[in-house]
Parts: C-alpha cells; sequence; structure tokens
C-alpha cells in the first residue's frame, strides 16, 4: 500500500470461461492502468474448451502480477469470492473477460471511492461490436430502448447514488461485512450485492466518468440465451426480494404476457368463437392488441432512430426484440418456479 494511504493496493478480481477471443485485450487494459498503488490481478479460471487455459497460463508466467485460482463450478459469484480471497490488497476492482478498462479507470475510481465514502463505486458500461450483428447488439445495449433505465447504460447520467453500479469498485473490509457476492445466485450477483449494501446503510455510487468497454454476445442464440438466463434470475430475486426490485424488471413480462394473450384472442377471432352474439365481447377483447401494436411501434421508432442502413437497422430492431422478449420470457419461468439450476449457456456453447 501507499506510504500515505492516497493509492491503496488494488485487487482486480476476474471470472474466466471460454474468452479466448477478448481475455488478452481484457488484461492488457488491466495492468496498462497508470495507477501508482500497488495491484494484482486475480483469474477465477473455469474449465474452459476453446484454448482459454493456455492463454491463462502464458500470461501468468509473463506477468507475476497475474494469479489463478480455479473455479471448477463456473458459477460467476463463487469464482468471484474466490479471488477475493485470494487478493492482498484493501480495494476490490471487479472486471469481466469481455470488457476493456479506459486507461485511468482505476486512478479516478479509487480516488472517487476514497471521497465519496462509497462501498461501491461505478461507471458507464459502453457497448462495442464488430460489424454486423454485434455492432446492432452494442447499439441495443447503449440505447434508450434497450435495457430500460439502468443509470450505467445511459450517455446522460449523473454522478450521485444509484441503485447498482455496472461491475463495480469495492472497499474489500465493507464486502466482508456483508458477505460477499451470493452463491446461491447465477445472474443478477452484482445487483443483488449493491441492494444488500444499500439495505445495509452504504452508498452506492455512480460516475460517470468512468468508462468501461463491453463487447457482447455476438450471434442470435448466444444473445437470446444470456438474457433468457438472466431473466429467470431476475425473477428469482423478484421471489427473494419482492419490493426491492425496480418496476421497470415488469416491463418485459407484461408484453410476453399481452403478446401470448393476444394470440389466443386473435385465434378466437379467426376461428368465429368471439363472433356473432359475442361481438360485443369481441370488441372488447381486441383490446389485447394495443400492446403488441404499441410494441411494434416502438420497434420502428427505433428503426427510424438508429444508425447505418437499413439492414443495420433492421437487425438493430431484431436485437431490441431478442433481447425484450427472451429476458420477458425468463423473467416469468423464474418468478413461477425459481431460477433452480438455471445457467447462461451463451458462452459454454456455440
Amino acid at each position: 500500500m501507499d506510504a500515505t494511504g492516497d493509492h491503496p493496493g488494488v485487487t482486480y478480481v476476474m471470472p474466466v470461461l471460454n474468452e479466448a477471443a477478448y481475455l488478452e485485450a481484457a488484461v492488457a487494459s488491466i495492468l496498462s492502468q497508470d495507477y501508482p498503488g500497488e495491484v494484482e490481478l486475480v483469474l477465477a479460471l473455469g474449465p474452459s474448451t476453446d484454448g482459454t487455459d493456455a492463454i491463462v497460463e502464458r500470461l501468468a508466467k509473463r506477468d507475476p502480477r497475474i494469479r489463478v485460482v480455479q473455479n471448477p463450478g463456473m458459477d460467476i459469484p463463487i469464482g468471484l469470492n474466490l479471488a477475493i480471497a485470494a487478493g492482498r490488497f484493501p480495494i476490490i476492482v471487479r472486471v469481466d473477460a469481455h470488457t476493456e478498462l479506459a486507461p485511468g479507470y482505476t486512478a479516478r475510481g479509487v480516488g472517487e471511492l476514497q471521497r465519496t465514502g462509497a462501498a461501491s463505486l461505478g461507471g458507464i458500461m459502453v457497448a462495442t461490436g464488430h460489424p454486423g450483428f454485434q455492432a446492432a447488439v452494442a447499439q441495443a445495449y447503449n440505447s434508450r430502448f434497450g435495457l430500460g433505465g439502468g443509470a450505467y447504460h445511459g450517455e446522460s447520467a449523473h454522478a450521485g447514488p444509484a441503485e447498482s453500479a455496472y461491475m463495480g469498485i469495492f472497499r474489500r473490509d465493507v464486502l466482508s461485512e456483508v458477505g460477499g457476492f451470493d452463491e446461491t445466485l447465477r445472474r443478477g450477483e452484482d445487483w443483488e450485492l449493491n441492494y444488500r449494501l444499500r439495505t445495509a446503510g452504504h452508498t452506492v455510487w455512480l460516475d460517470p466518468q468512468l468508462r468501461v468497454t463491453y463487447w457482447p454476445r455476438s450471434t442470435p442464440g448466444k444473445l437470446a440465451r444470456q438474457f433468457r438466463a438472466t431473466g429467470i434470475w431476475r425473477g428469482e430475486l423478484v421471489r427473494r426480494l419482492g419490493r426491492g426490485n425496480s418496476l421497470r424488471f415488469f416491463a418485459p413480462p407484461l408484453l410476453v404476457v399481452n403478446i401470448a394473450v393476444a394470440i389466443v384472442v386473435l385465434v378466437l377471432h379467426l376461428t368465429g368463437v368471439l363472433g356473432g352474439w359475442l361481438g360485443w365481447l369481441g370488441w372488447v377483447a381486441a383490446l389485447v392488441y394495443l400492446g403488441p401494436l404499441a410494441y411494434l411501434g416502438l420497434l420502428v421508432l427505433a428503426m427510424i432512430t438508429g444508425h447505418g442502413g437499413l439492414a443495420d437497422r433492421l437487425r438493430f430492431a431484431g436485437v431490441l426484440a431478442i433481447m425484450h422478449l427472451s429476458w420477458g420470457a425468463g423473467f416469468l419461468v423464474g418468478l413461477v418456479r425459481g431460477a433452480r439450476d438455471a445457467v447462461d449457456t451463451s458462452r459454454t456453447e456455440s
């Protein structure tokens, strides 16, 4: 630790599973931070199948600041807790293999953590992608149409107390106080940890000057599996925490229910069941079409205000639909039966 305490030692913790395409850039962005205090990077390595293990071994041999702990169960919260326990320093910086930190991220983040007295502090996710589908996903992440109001997805965010923080810079002592990440969760662990920190009287702080580049999923199938799993675990969190969840989380599942009901009503209309002497009821039932039509209008608006040519705009609208409907359907599953053993297979299946 710095002798004055102004630059306490930092432990970066990163869960890693099948990240051969992104890991080296992520690690380079961490180890090149212009931070004057001591740093280390602890990788929680899951059983990868794409050559990630060899990359980790090579990186660890090249730089003594990198250490590795095994995470055979692959669960992110368990891996994070293992990495935190293996670390030596009082500041914990959560990082992901799909992210790259801006050069001054650590110095500013630690300084703001000390200045504000916050227990958890994060910045803005700036999604980026290669041309084609991944670029459309990145546009959706960065768009007000995409993720429903999370402050750290918005360019117009203001510094101050927040509901949650993207990835997060933490004080180790406070993490220990609340018990670290909840190992019974497989998704939503960041939000849940920040919820417990806020409930315990601590401050979660958003600093929009902190920027993190994020590389999203690159195929429709992977995106759908990721968002379905995330929705399932959000439904589980609603079961556990009830009113602790923001109302915005309920919009996608309500949309899915509305679409399902509208399909049933459409079939009844087409088969004449809601016709004849039940005509008045048919007109009332037709009101269920308003929700899907309004959503279709939203997608059209997103296309009109999107970027690029017609193909790019169509991909953007398609990505939004995948995100919203996969997440909403997953939420209903998690709410009705709980998450059980649901996992995000987007990094383990092609």
